[in-house]
């Protein structure tokens, strides 16, 4: 089981754009069999297109503009994002979300004795554990929120177990 993110950006954003367009075009058909005077003149936009060369600047540079958008969004689309629910092992298709499982090695870096405040980044294949201590001796400290996060690491069972990587910063300088 990988939940993987829904692009809602990119696809809210092309949605939005798309039906502001055919809003105007739509206010615009109904202004022209309505006998009203148009919002954007029809005559002028097709003389403007009429007028335009393909070897013309703006021509190329609005068709490298939306050539690059398009190649944006299919990036978007095709590239996966990091998975919002990773798999653990066992004969259940089970996962747990990468919030809930920063939020239970957070807490288990933070029960080490002599650790104040303890800060976990979640990465594909790591994690990156900042733990702040108030001792001034931290010898051992970093091997023991190592242990703590293997433990608990181990009872959750991640399908992919992530590296641990620790940086301990004391708030005092030893004397």
């Amino acid at each position: 089981m990988k939940c993987r993110p829904r692009r809602t950006i990119p696809a809210t954003l092309t949605a939005l754009v798309l039906l502001a367009a055919c809003v105007l075009i739509a206010v615009v058909a109904i202004q022209l069999i309505t006998d009203q005077s148009a919002l954007i003149s029809y005559h002028s936009v097709a003389d403007a297109l009429h007028s335009t060369r393909w070897s013309d600047t703006t021509t190329l540079i609005a068709g490298g503009a939306f050539a690059l958008v398009g190649l944006l969004l299919l990036f978007a689309a095709l590239l996966p994002g990091k998975p919002t629910v990773l798999p653990l092992t066992g004969d259940l298709d089970a996962g747990i979300t990468r919030r809930s499982l920063r939020h239970a090695l957070q807490n288990a870096a933070s029960s080490v004795d002599g650790v104040s405040r303890a800060r976990l980044k979640l990465g594909r294949r790591r994690i990156v554990a900042r733990i702040r201590t108030d001792r001034t001796n931290t010898a051992g400290l970093a091997d023991a929120v190592r242990a703590a996060l293997d433990r608990r690491l181990d009872q959750l069972s991640p399908l992919a177990r992530p590296a641990v990587k620790i940086r301990l910063r004391a708030t005092r300088d030893a004397p």
